[in-house]
C-alpha cells in the first residue's frame, strides 16, 4: 500500500473487534458441554443429539426472523445503541442460560438470545460505512471473521474447562451451593465478564457511523475522552479541545490530528431524513443475486461444520469384500474420541486465523473480491466429494494429513467466500441508506440456510449409514455448493453504495465557506498529502514558523472538510487517509472565515 494511499481506521476496526469478541467467544462455549446440558434435563441419551440440533436452529431461527427488525432500527437510532443494545441483551440471556433447568426453559432462552442480538448484519454495515474504499476492504471485512475464528478456537477451551465445576475442581467449587445447583452457570459467568468489557469499550470508545446520528452529542465518547486523557503520551493541542466539547470527534481523529470544524466555524444544516427503503429499492436485480450466493454459502459451510464431527465420531470400518464396492458403496468414519475431535477442531481454527489476515487480505486485493469468490466456489465441491474416502485410509497418520490438507482446503474457501461475499454485497447496495436494512435481511436468509443445512445433512447422514453408503451427506453438500456457483457466475461486482443524494447539500455547505485569501502558508491539501497526517502533528505537515519554537503557542487554524462527493453527514465522519476521495482541507478562522486552501 502506498505511504500516500487511503488509510484503514485502525483504531475503529480494533474498538468494533473488541465489542465483537465475546459473541463467539460466548456462542462456542456452548459446545463442549450442550449433551451433558441436554442430559440433565432427563433426556435419553439416543434423543440428545437431535434436542442438540433444535436447540442451535431455534437461536439460528430466531436470529434470522429478527434481523431484519434490528437492521431498520439500526438505520433509524444508529448503528451504536443498537450494537450495544444487543450485547447487554446476549450477556442477559446467557445467566438465565447457565441457570436453565428444563428442556423447555433452555429452548426458549435460546430462541430470546437469537432475537435479541442483530449485531451480525449491524457489524458488517458499521464496517462498510468505516471502509468505503474498494483497496482497503479485503482487509477490512476479513477482520471480523478473524474475530470469529479466534474467539471460537477458545471458546469451546474454556466453556469444557469450566462446566461442571464442583465436580471438576472439588477443592475450589465442591461446597459451592450455587454452582452444584447449577453446575454450567460457571462458563456462562466468564462470558459474561467478557460481554461487560465488549459493552464498556463500545459505550466509551466506539463512534457511530450512520450518517444522520454521526453528529449528535454522545456522551460516551466524552466521557471515554476524559478516562483516556491522562494516558495520553502528550497533551492535545488547544483547538482539539475546544473542538471536542462542540462536535463528536472524527473517527480517525487519533491518527489525523486535525479537527473538522473550528468552534465557530461552518455550521452544517440538519439533513431531512429519508423515508425508509422499499423492497423494489433494496432487491435489485444484484442484490437478489448476491443474497442467494450468501445464503447457499452459509447453509453447505454451516451444515459441513455441524457433519464433521458426527463422521470423525463414527466407528471405524475395515473395508472389505463384503462392505466395500467402490466408488459408491462404503461406510465408516475415523472413530475419534472428543479430545482428538477437538484437537483437529483447534488446528484448523488456528490454520483459518493465519489464512484469514495474512493470506486473504493480498489474495483478495490483487484478483478482486468477485473473481476470488468464484474460485472459492469451485474448491467447495471438490473438497465435499473428496472428505468421505479419506476415511478407507488404513494409515493414521496418512488419513490424518489427508483430512488436514482437505480442511485447510476447505478453511481456505470459506474465509475467502464470507469475506469477499460481504463486500460483495455491499457494493451492490444503491444507496448507503439502505445499507443498515440490506444487512438485516442477508442475516435473515444466512440464518435460514445456517437452521436447514445442519437438519437436513444429519438426517441425510443417519439415512445413508444405516444402508452402508457413507457418502449422500457429503455430496449432497457437493450438490448444493454447485448451485452456489449459478448466481456467483451471474454477479456483476458493483462500485459501491452511492451518496449522490447528498450533493446538493454539500453544494450549499461550500457556498457558506466564504471567500477564498490566497496565503503561501496555508497550501492546498489534496487527499494523498492528507494521509501524511496520520500519526503526525499538524506543524510538521503544513508549517508554521510561528510554532517552530513553542508547541504551547496558539495553534494553527483547525482544517475543515471539503467534499463535493460525500454527504454533509460524513463531513464529520473522517475516512482512512483524513478525507474522502475528492477532498480538499480548507484552513478556517476561528470567526469562521475561510482562509483558503
Amino acid at each position: 500500500m502506498s505511504s500516500n494511499g487511503p488509510k484503514l481506521p485502525v483504531k475503529q476496526l480494533a474498538i468494533l473487534a473488541v465489542a465483537r469478541f465475546a459473541e463467539p467467544l460466548a456462542l462456542t462455549s456452548v459446545f463442549p458441554y450442550l449433551p451433558e446440558m441436554i442430559k440433565s434435563f432427563g433426556v435419553q441419551d439416543n434423543n440428545v443429539a437431535r434436542w442438540a440440533g433444535l436447540v442451535g436452529s431455534t437461536f439460528s431461527i430466531s436470529q434470522s426472523a429478527f434481523a431484519v427488525p434490528w437492521g431498520r432500527l439500526s438505520d433509524k437510532i444508529g448503528r451504536k445503541p443498537t450494537i450495544i443494545t444487543g450485547l447487554v441483551s446476549t450477556m442477559i440471556c446467557f445467566i438465565i442460560w447457565g441457570t436453565a433447568s428444563s428442556l423447555a426453559m433452555a429452548v426458549c432462552v435460546r430462541f430470546v438470545m437469537g432475537a435479541g442480538n442483530g449485531n451480525v448484519g449491524i457489524i458488517r454495515t458499521m464496517v462498510a460505512e468505516m471502509v468505503p474504499q474498494k483497496e482497503l476492504q479485503p482487509r477490512a471485512f476479513s477482520l471480523m471473521p478473524l474475530v470469529w475464528s479466534i474467539g471460537s478456537v477458545f471458546g469451546p477451551s474454556f466453556g469444557g474447562f469450566f462446566a461442571r465445576p464442583a465436580e471438576q475442581y472439588p477443592g475450589l467449587f465442591g461446597d459451592s451451593w450455587l454452582f452444584n445447583k447449577y453446575p454450567f452457570l460457571l462458563p456462562n459467568l466468564v462470558a459474561c465478564a467478557f460481554f461487560f468489557i465488549s459493552v464498556v469499550v463500545a459505550v466509551l470508545f466506539l463512534h457511530e457511523t450512520l450518517e444522520t446520528k454521526r453528529h449528535e452529542r454522545d456522551w460516551g465518547l466524552i466521557l471515554g475522552e476524559k478516562i483516556s486523557q491522562p494516558f495520553r503520551t502528550r497533551p492535545r493541542h488547544k483547538h482539539q479541545r475546544q473542538h471536542q466539547r462542540h462536535h463528536r470527534p472524527s473517527f480517525v481523529d487519533a491518527e489525523a490530528s486535525a479537527p473538522l470544524l473550528p468552534k465557530s466555524g461552518v455550521v452544517l444544516k440538519k439533513k431531512s431524513i429519508a423515508p425508509p427503503p422499499t423492497m423494489k429499492e433494496i432487491f435489485t436485480p444484484q442484490v437478489t443475486m448476491n443474497i442467494i450466493a450468501y445464503t447457499v454459502l452459509a447453509l453447505h459451510s454451516v451444515a459441513f461444520d455441524q457433519v464433521l464431527p458426527v463422521f470423525l465420531n463414527y466407528p471405524r470400518q475395515v473395508p472389505d469384500s463384503e462392505n466395500t464396492h467402490l466408488p459408491f458403496h462404503f461406510s465408516g468414519g475415523f472413530g475419534l474420541n472428543s479430545n482428538k475431535i477437538g484437537t483437529i477442531f483447534t488446528i484448523y481454527g488456528l490454520a483459518c486465523g493465519v489464512i484469514q489476515f495474512f493470506l486473504f487480505p493480498p489474495v483478495c486485493s490483487r484478483y478482486g473480491a468477485l473473481t476470488c469468490f468464484k474460485a472459492g466456489t469451485v474448491l467447495f465441491p471438490i473438497v465435499y466429494v473428496l472428505i468421505p474416502y479419506t476415511a478407507l485410509i488404513q494409515d493414521a497418520s496418512l488419513q490424518f494429513a489427508a483430512l488436514m490438507f482437505l480442511l485447510l482446503i476447505k478453511g481456505f474457501a470459506v474465509i475467502v467466500g464470507f469475506p469477499c461475499i460481504t463486500i460483495l454485497l455491499t457494493n451492490s447496495a444503491p444507496s448507503v441508506r439502505i445499507l443498515g436494512t440490506l444487512n438485516g435481511f442477508a442475516t435473515t436468509f444466512s440464518g435460514l440456510g445456517r437452521a436447514v443445512g445442519p437438519t437436513m445433512t444429519g438426517a441425510t447422514f443417519s439415512w445413508g449409514v444405516k444402508r452402508g453408503y457413507v457418502i449422500p451427506a457429503w455430496w449432497l453438500l457437493a450438490a448444493v455448493a454447485v448451485l452456489q456457483a449459478i448466481p456467483a457466475w451471474l454477479i456483476v461486482e458493483g462500485e459501491g453504495p452511492s451518496r449522490e443524494e447528498d450533493t446538493d447539500d454539500e453544494s450549499a455547505l461550500l457556498d457558506e465557506a466564504g471567500d477564498v485569501d490566497d496565503q503561501p502558508a496555508n497550501r492546498a491539501i489534496i487527499a494523498g498529502d492528507a494521509t501524511d497526517l496520520v500519526g503526525t502533528r499538524e506543524d510538521a505537515v503544513i508549517p508554521d514558523p510561528d510554532d517552530e519554537d513553542d508547541e504551547d503557542d496558539e495553534d494553527l487554524p483547525p482544517l475543515t472538510r471539503v467534499n463535493s462527493r460525500a454527504s454533509k453527514g460524513s463531513a464529520g465522519y473522517g475516512t482512512m487517509n483524513g478525507s474522502a476521495p475528492g477532498t480538499r482541507l480548507r484552513r478556517v478562522s476561528e470567526t469562521g472565515k475561510d482562509l483558503g486552501t
